[in-house]
């Protein structure tokens, strides 16, 4: 609370920052990434018992510099009073739409990408003006440990503030009277966190989940789709909200994409080097979780898969697996799985498939495979879901210029870009 009322003072006495000071905050946030990239990567390792260090660079700190770099650019455009046009009978009169700053936003990132989903919201607070409160994961402390020390090096604290703590500070720091409050995670604690901003009318951004599927069209290069899901659900081994979550591949190629996804894991990650360049799962209790979804497809007569070489596998690292025409009601049908497992439902009619995707909650990601564009339009009019990447997986959400959120269930509202300036 204290934090808060100091920068509710500092908001106060400068209530529209000029464009060269946001840019300078705009321009710390680079140097912080510029400066120490390799000690983040580190400190992920750290918390997750392993990442590749590219991987880190790839999903987190090249993503936060397209972000930072983007705003720059596009800053001076976005602050432009616009002009609106006027009914005649209200002429010589003009209207005009002016972006004020909100005040103070509040930030509540996740584990799963502890730097890109504290930091890219961040960027878009600063370059509207705000001042910034962060609550950072406590799963990954390495990593909020050092995130506070180097904002703290390069802000004040009546601009930036980092609020370490559990699950317990988490829930009072969502009870604050923020101008702004920002979430990403599970669709469970979203509930939760809009329930308590709704307690002061505060507006929320909800970044959250849910089970996105991979629909493949009968006419789609089989081997290209397999790769392209592989790559998207065993980049960070599956703990990525937008990784594609289960396949829906016509029954005629289900063989074909099984040895397909099995040949390009294998490509990636070829045993000699398995075990540095896969990911591993970030503590026990979600590597047993993983484990119990298994065992529970299996039991329910589902086939299991097996796409690496376990042996090579290292301490922490999860097994990717296929499960094969799972029962609907097994619990991996009904979770968000978070992991590198991939269920393959094979249907039967292109109609059947579309039919399964609109009778479950609105995913925050939808992957279409196929070669026919009048029939990708169809159906993605046909569906709805947070955001889209055609014949490939999660790289829609790394485009500034298109808003990134989801859509239900999923989540409430958007950013990068001028979305999330906005």
């Amino acid at each position: 609370v204290d934090i808060l009322i100091r920068q509710r003072a500092s908001f106060a006495a400068s209530p529209y920052p000029e464009r060269a000071a946001r840019r300078a905050h705009l321009r710390a946030i680079e140097s912080l990434i510029d400066d120490h990239g390799p000690a983040l990567c580190e400190a992920v390792s750290a918390d997750f018992g392993h990442r590749p260090e590219q991987e880190s660079w790839l999903t987190e700190l090249f993503v936060i510099r397209s972000e930072v770099r983007h705003a720059q650019a596009m800053l001076g455009r976005w602050m432009r009073e616009r002009t609106v046009s006027t009914p005649l009978h209200f002429q010589p009169s003009r209207g005009f739409i002016m972006r004020q700053p909100l005040g103070v936003v509040g930030i509540i990132s996740p584990w799963n990408y502890p730097i890109q989903l504290a930091l890219t919201p961040m960027v878009s607070a600063l370059a509207a003006g705000n001042r910034v409160m962060l609550k950072p994961s406590e799963m990954t402390p390495v990593t909020s440990g050092l995130l506070a020390k180097l904002l703290a090096d390069r802000f004040d604290a009546d601009q930036v503030a980092v609020v370490e703590g559990g699950a317990d500070i988490a829930a009072q720091f969502s009870q604050l009277c923020f101008d702004h409050l920002f979430f990403t995670g599970s669709t469970a604690v979203g509930r939760k966190v809009a329930m308590a901003a709704a307690a002061n009318l505060v507006p929320v951004t909800l970044e959250l989940g849910g089970k996105s599927p991979a629909l493949i069209a009968a006419n789609a290069d089989i081997d290209m789709a397999a790769a392209r899901i592989a790559h998207g659900k065993l980049l960070n081994a599956g703990q990525t909200c937008v990784a594609p979550d289960y396949a829906l591949v016509p029954r005629a190629l289900c063989e074909r994409f099984v040895d397909a996804y099995r040949k390009a894991a294998q490509t990636f990650y070829p045993s000699p080097s398995v075990a540095s360049d896969y990911g591993a799962v970030l503590n026990q209790h979600y590597r047993d979780r993983l484990t119990a979804l298994v065992d529970n497809a299996r039991a329910s007569g589902a086939r299991i898969e097996t796409v690496l070489e376990t042996d090579a596998l290292r301490a922490g690292q999860v097994a990717p697996l296929l499960i094969v025409d799972p029962p609907l009601d097994a619990a991996i049908m009904q979770q968000e799985i978070f992991g590198p497992l991939l269920p393959v439902i094979c249907y039967d009619d292109e109609k059947e498939a579309v039919a399964f995707i609109n009778a479950r909650p609105r995913p925050l990601a939808l992957y279409y495979f196929g070669r026919d564009g009048a029939k990708r339009d169809a159906i993605l009019r046909q569906t709805h879901a947070g955001g889209v990447t055609v014949n490939g997986t999660i790289w829609h959400m790394a485009q500034s210029d298109l808003p990134f959120g989801g859509i239900g269930d999923s989540g409430l509202g958007a950013y990068h870009g001028k979305a999330g300036f906005v």
